[in-house]
């Protein structure tokens, strides 16, 4: 029988897989280093931690193996998900005024074979104010979100603009998910 293993503890993932219709039969996240290599630019960098994850993530021959990274890019700087208060801030303001991409990547793995696929957007944040910017620190709603914020939380109103998939930015873009489990061999649009 064919399990779909969702390789990723956030909750934001299994949401959107629950817009598509779709339950994991398991949840198992990975541990795996992610932190970037020597000169490694962010769109390589996602991909390869994307695919990691799916190899890391133990399963049975019939078993799809579902994995994604999220990682916010300021050129070519990777912002991952800051350690602390500090780190945010910091993140924040970078951001702020400017425009930068989100880089998605999705794997998913059966057996021995992998398919994977990067989305990539566009997202502008207005310039902040000192009380907008404390006020989403105090939120904490920083806290392990690439580049400091959720696009679907209170940042979302510091983003009046997007160019790509608002459910990428968020973590997992639905129309390349759906595309690919269905290319693995997943019965995505299944009649119960």
């Amino acid at each position: 029988m064919m399990r779909l293993i969702l390789g990723s503890g956030s909750p934001r993932r299994k949401e959107l897989l629950a817009q598509m219709g779709i339950v994991p039969d398991l949840i198992l996240p990975p541990d795996i280093d992610e932190d970037p290599r020597k000169g490694e630019l962010p769109r390589p960098y996602c991909l390869r931690l994307a695919q990691e994850k799916a190899l890391a993530v133990p399963s049975g021959p019939d078993d799809v193996v579902l994995c994604a990274d999220t990682t916010v890019a300021l050129g070519r700087r990777i912002l991952g998900k800051p350690e602390n208060a500090g780190e945010a801030a910091r993140f924040l303001t970078a951001l702020a005024g400017r425009r930068h991409q989100v880089v998605t990547a999705i794997a998913v793995r059966k057996g021995d074979r992998m398919l994977s696929r990067e989305c990539l957007s566009v997202v502008k944040m207005k310039r902040l104010s000192d009380a907008e910017l404390n006020a989403y620190l105090a939120s904490d709603e920083w806290q392990g979100k690439a580049g400091g914020y959720g696009i679907q939380g209170l940042a979302g109103a510091f983003i009046p603009w997007i160019s790509g998939s608002f459910t990428g930015i968020m973590g997992l873009p639905v129309a390349e998910t759906a595309a690919l489990l269905s290319a693995i061999g997943y019965p995505v649009w299944r009649q119960e």
